[in-house]
């Protein structure tokens, strides 16, 4: 059975191409087929192929189906600002129907798991009325809610999780992630706060890497909770 799902955070530059890479990586050991997904990146380089993005590129390495970087993001937008902000500033409209039409055509390709990753947080827009879970809720993927461990997350993760439960979306897990090198105060007593208030499983949790690469954060992952939870 293919495993979907969308991949979300508590904010902008948590972790959430990280925990994503590695998740695919981590299938790609398993012997699965592999992609990922970047609907709309904005912070792009202008290359000679076209504008390029970081994390864009990263999901593009994991992925083993063979596609073009177009497929993996085909909404690329040069400023590092909010999506929205960026797709005007270029003379382009953002649509959750058209963006889900670009995901619904590798759905239809033979893959055993796909990740669709978002941009920021829940409730990044996308035009004036539709936001990024517009989008989620279009496709009816299960959400993996990644969380930055850092003073102030309890409130962000619950009223993250609080807003895609009320949009009818399941939590299929979440991941605890370290973004600096510095562990906050009363760490674990943060994560059990967590565990014991999210609707869901911890599939992970990554210490800071000094490195991250999606190899050495697979092992934090505890991947076989969320390949056995039921997916559309």
């Amino acid at each position: 059975m293919t495993k979907r799902f969308f991949v979300t955070g508590t904010n902008t530059g948590v972790g959430k191409t990280l925990i994503s890479t590695a998740l695919l990586a981590a299938g790609r050991d398993c012997g699965l087929t592999t992609v990922g997904l970047k609907p709309v990146a904005a912070g792009c380089e202008a290359t000679a192929e076209g504008l390029r993005n970081a994390d864009a590129l990263a999901l593009f390495a994991q992925s083993s189906l063979p596609l073009s970087y177009e497929e993996v993001n085909p909404v690329a937008l040069a400023p590092a600002i909010a999506p929205h902000i960026a797709a005007a500033e270029a003379g382009r409209r953002l649509s959750a129907e058209r963006l889900a039409g670009f995901c619904r055509g590798i759905m239809m390709q033979p893959v055993d798991l796909l990740l669709v990753e978002g941009a920021g947080g829940w409730r990044v827009p996308l035009n004036e009325r539709e936001t990024f879970a517009d989008l989620a809720k279009i496709l009816q993927l299960p959400v993996i809610l990644v969380v930055a461990m850092e003073l102030g997350c309890i409130n962000h993760t619950l009223l993250s999780a609080e807003a895609i439960q009320r949009d009818g979306l399941s939590l299929a897990g979440w991941v605890a992630n370290q973004p600096g090198s510095v562990e906050m105060d009363r760490y674990q007593e943060t994560l059990a706060s967590l565990q014991a208030r999210l609707p869901c499983p911890m599939i992970g949790a990554v210490p800071w890497l000094p490195d991250p690469i999606p190899e050495q954060a697979a092992p934090y992952l505890k991947t076989d909770l969320l390949m056995a939870k039921k997916a559309n």
